[in-house]
């Protein structure tokens, strides 16, 4: 990423729409180039990788589940943010590897932090997990709170979205405590 280039055209930005430089806006182009380039970290990362370090499963192993994984991305179409939470759930499979937790979380940080739609962080979480770790079931929970809908067009600054992604073979009452756990965190 070149900080200098993208200072130049959020400055452009700025110029184009009318807005005045003064003292609250001088540095305004820095601060938003520095901003993106924290925003849009996942590109510098194959988030995948964090599921590289594993461990054995126990002998029979259960359902694991990281719910409240907290949710920051920006909008492909707007530009703009959506926040909210995730749960990232998997079965090992028979003989099969586990991650740290704290792994399912940078998982989920780092396709976020891309231009995203919510459907598509879901996907490449459950696809990571089944790609790498090769589980009996994988699943992703998203609730999120978009900001291209409540600050435009249509305004509606309290509607949320909830998706959900799975892979494999879970069990019905897995899927039903799944969402139990994501119901309980309210963000």
């Amino acid at each position: 990423m070149d900080l200098a280039d993208a200072e130049v055209a959020v400055k452009a930005l700025l110029v184009a729409m009318d807005v005045d430089e003064h003292d609250h806006t001088a540095d305004t182009p820095g601060r938003v180039a520095r901003a993106w380039r924290d925003m849009l970290a996942g590109y510098r990362e194959d988030p995948a990788d964090h599921l590289g370090r594993v461990f054995p499963a126990p002998q029979e192993p259960g359902l694991v589940i990281v719910e409240g994984i907290t949710l920051m991305s920006t909008c492909a179409h707007h530009l703009l943010p959506f926040t909210g939470h995730a749960t990232v759930a998997y079965r090992p499979g028979p003989g099969q590897r586990i991650v740290g937790l704290s792994k399912l979380a940078r998982l989920v940080h780092g396709y976020a932090r891309r231009l995203q739609v919510q459907e598509r962080i879901g996907c490449q979480v459950v696809d990571a997990i089944a790609d790498r770790l090769h589980p009996s079931g994988a699943m992703c929970l998203i609730t999120a709170t978009h900001d291209c809908m409540r600050l435009r067009g249509i305004s509606e600054p309290h509607a949320g979205t909830t998706t959900e992604t799975r892979r494999g073979n879970l069990l019905d009452h897995e899927v039903a405590l799944i969402h139990a756990r994501h119901q309980r965190v309210r963000r």
